[in-house]
């Protein structure tokens, strides 16, 4: 009788053990699908300096697939991810992002209302950083949408922050005579 109790202690504890290991499978195997989850939500895969930039990647992938929904939604991180900082560049590639979407599915019009909305905050954030590169991309955006008046404004704002900054005047002559080249006066409305 002493080595069946023996035995059935042994037995316990073997399962026991089969138990533990079992819940640390169990753990770990949720762990690896936590992991894989993630890797397809933007945010966690965000770097720091650029968080938009998964999302762009993500954008240009689906995009080469023809996945416009899947293209929509990453879009929407990075504007997202962007919205959470104070930097103008994030906006003008979210923009960038939606205008390319509405020229992939012929639905620019429908489009063109996100990208506006994201060149209008990156212009207004480039303003207040004082920055003519910022004001600059942005207008750039607009041009690409064919919004002449906001070009307008865009080139203005840019002179006023490049006053006494021979670089910055410079770079402004270079962007109106590239923007010359790629939007004729008549292609502006």
């Amino acid at each position: 009788m002493r080595d069946i109790r023996v035995g059935h202690v042994m037995h316990h504890d073997r399962k026991e053990q089969v138990m533990k290991t079992g819940r640390y499978l169990r753990t770990a195997v949720a762990g690896w699908l936590a992991i894989l989850a993630l890797a397809g939500n933007v945010a966690a895969l965000a770097n720091p300096e650029d968080p938009w930039s998964p999302a762009i990647k993500q954008v240009d992938d689906a995009l080469a697939r023809k996945e416009y929904s899947v293209a929509l939604r990453a879009a929407n991180d990075a504007y997202s991810l962007a919205l959470g900082t104070s930097r103008w560049d994030g906006m003008v590639s979210a923009g960038d992002l939606y205008r390319r979407i509405g020229e992939a599915t012929g639905l620019k019009r429908s489009f063109e209302t996100k990208a506006r909305e994201a060149y209008q905050k990156a212009f207004f954030r480039a303003r207040q950083q004082s920055s003519v590169e910022g004001v600059l991309r942005a207008t750039e955006g607009y041009a690409a949408l064919g919004d002449a008046q906001m070009v307008g404004l865009g080139l203005r704002v840019a002179q006023r922050l490049a006053a006494g900054d021979p670089e910055a005047q410079a770079d402004i002559r270079t962007f109106r005579a590239r923007l010359n080249d790629t939007h004729p006066v008549g292609e502006l409305r």
